[in-house]
């Protein structure tokens, strides 16, 4: 049974998710279709790629993932389909993938060229899913596609480090459901760079001293009185070991969240400093 992802930023209240999934059954029998999301904001490609990092990896092998953010075709804007991690990727070349391919090369990686013999004017619906069926039949990648040497690749998923090596600048690239905010300074990339001393972590005016490897790492559960830690920012590493600030147990309903409290958005500066 074959198993295909949608990963999109069309939302569930018009007709696409639908009938991409119609079409998905007419083309292929018996197909597994699983949604990561279809929330992802509107052409937010660095969304999308940390959303889709951190969900193919619990698929099986052989997963076939499709990806409709920003799928357009443009001379800039290329349609591609890639075997990484023995998974297949199928979506525009505009740098979604590029954050799989920071950490782990493609086996196989081809420009999409069929697009002479399908009239498109929604390329998941009549370019993607008929590749994904290509792949489901046995098909190789070859036949659909010339060789492309590399991917479009994301600068805003690197953060910088200075010369003295005692400075991390990184950006927010995500804000969960919770309003967390996720950066992009990895675990790795601070412990390599930390050597031993002691650090401070900015956003905006809020400074950190600790980063913690889970949520109720603030609460300390030996003692007989228990101090409500409930709204009290903190910095952890979450679950993909990237750099996360967050409140504890917030609520964007009721009291708000790191985004919304500390006053963080998408692409704003984060600095981690070295002492």
């Amino acid at each position: 049974m074959a198993i295909l992802t949608l990963t999109t930023d069309f939302g569930v209240r018009d007709h696409f998710v639908g009938a991409i999934k119609g079409y998905i059954l007419s083309e292929i029998e018996h197909a597994n279709i699983v949604d990561i999301s279809h929330n992802v904001s509107p052409f937010n490609i660095l969304e999308a790629s940390y959303i889709l990092k951190n969900a193919y990896k619990t698929f099986p092998k052989g997963s076939i993932h499709i990806i409709g953010v920003d799928s357009e075709l443009t001379p800039v804007n290329k349609h591609v389909a890639a075997l990484i991690d023995d998974h297949y990727f199928i979506g525009a070349d505009n740098g979604i993938l590029s954050f799989l391919t920071s950490e782990i090369k493609p086996e196989k990686l081809v420009e999409i060229n069929i697009h002479d013999r399908i009239a498109s004017v929604f390329p998941v619906l009549d370019v993607f899913i008929n590749v994904a069926a290509h792949i489901t039949r046995g098909g190789t990648l070859d036949v659909i596609g010339k060789p492309l040497e590399q991917l479009k690749t994301l600068k805003d998923l690197e953060p910088t480090i200075n010369h003295q090596e005692n400075q991390i600048t990184g950006n927010v690239i995500y804000i969960d459901n919770y309003g967390n905010v996720v950066t992009n300074i990895p675990r790795k990339l601070f412990e390599k760079h930390r050597r031993g001393r002691n650090f401070e972590l900015w956003a905006r005016n809020h400074r950190f001293t600790n980063i913690h490897s889970k949520y109720s790492d603030i609460i300390n559960f030996s003692s007989d009185v228990q101090i409500n830690k409930d709204g009290e920012k903190l910095a952890i590493f979450n679950s993909a070991n990237l750099i996360e600030i967050a409140i504890y147990k917030s609520n964007l309903d009721t009291v708000g969240g790191a985004s919304s409290l500390l006053g963080l958005n998408y692409r704003d500066v984060v600095t981690l400093k070295f002492t």
